[in-house]
């Protein structure tokens, strides 16, 4: 099972949008704790999340996407609709292409649910790791927030390292910090492998990050837009092979060639046996 605050990081949507659901039975919980309140979810759950936002974000009403999901409307005849209103949305004002980029992302998401292959997945230990780092604040923690803020941050980040003389000896590092007492909203950690000595008189951070003893990890090839899918695969894995998620996973960057749909991402996971 996972928790409210998983399901909502892996299937790249907010806390509250998931209580929305519940509320009006869009997306039930598969177990509610009857004495805390707290919502559960399973993993196979994503497949009607990721086809709830999907529908949603094309222009459905949420009646008319419930009345969709519960006519069971096959694979085929979904994509068929989707890539109907997709081309009606991307014939729309210019406003409109962040969120056809995120339905194009949703729809892949779609489309490889079961072909995936979990068999990457490798359970290691993940050294400990000196960064220099930048911060910023993403709300909401999914894609759409996450993306317009870390981007600069590197740019930021390389600017200061460069002026300060401070050399990158390895890959860039990112993490995310949850807030406990906000809603949907993650400190975004972008930072770089250094081995400087220096800890004052610099216009950034830098962190030693300790070692994951125990993390799930699985390489992902590709853009950052289309993390989605593999974030997905790694949930599932992990619930099917008796661990438990303790934090958002460490992004760390092999390969940054020019072109984003080239880039080597490895996902690290803390993971522990309950």
């Amino acid at each position: 099972m996972l928790s409210i605050g998983d399901f909502a990081r892996y299937g790249c949507v907010s806390v509250r949008m998931l209580r929305h659901y519940d509320a009006i039975g869009l997306l039930r919980p598969a177990h509610v704790d009857a004495a805390s309140g707290y919502r559960f979810y399973e993993a196979g759950q994503l497949a009607r999340l990721n086809r709830v936002i999907a529908l949603k974000d094309l222009g459905f009403s949420l009646q008319q996407v419930r009345s969709i999901l519960d006519e069971r409307v096959n694979p085929g005849e979904l994509r068929g609709m989707l890539r109907l209103r997709q081309a009606d949305l991307a014939a729309a004002i210019a406003a409109d292409a962040a969120r056809l980029a995120q339905v194009e992302a949703r729809l892949r998401t779609i489309e490889s649910e079961g072909l995936m292959s979990s068999d990457d997945v490798v359970v290691k230990r993940v050294p400990p790791v000196r960064v220099a780092e930048l911060t910023g604040t993403a709300t909401p923690f999914a894609p759409e927030g996450v993306g317009p803020v870390i981007g600069p941050l590197y740019v930021e980040l390389g600017r200061r390292l460069a002026a300060a003389g401070v050399t990158a000896t390895g890959p860039g590092v990112a993490y995310y910090e949850v807030l406990p007492d906000v809603d949907d909203t993650a400190v975004v950690h972008a930072g770089m492998t250094v081995a400087t000595e220096r800890r004052t008189g610099l216009d950034f951070a830098v962190v030693d990050l300790p070692e994951i003893e125990s993390a799930a990890t699985l390489v992902h090839r590709g853009s950052m837009d289309n993390l989605m899918s593999s974030l997905q695969t790694l949930a599932r894995w992990i619930e099917s092979n008796g661990y438990r998620s303790t934090g958002p996973a460490r992004e760390l960057y092999l390969e940054c060639p020019d072109d984003p749909d080239q880039w080597v991402t490895e996902l690290q996971e803390p993971v522990t046996r309950p």
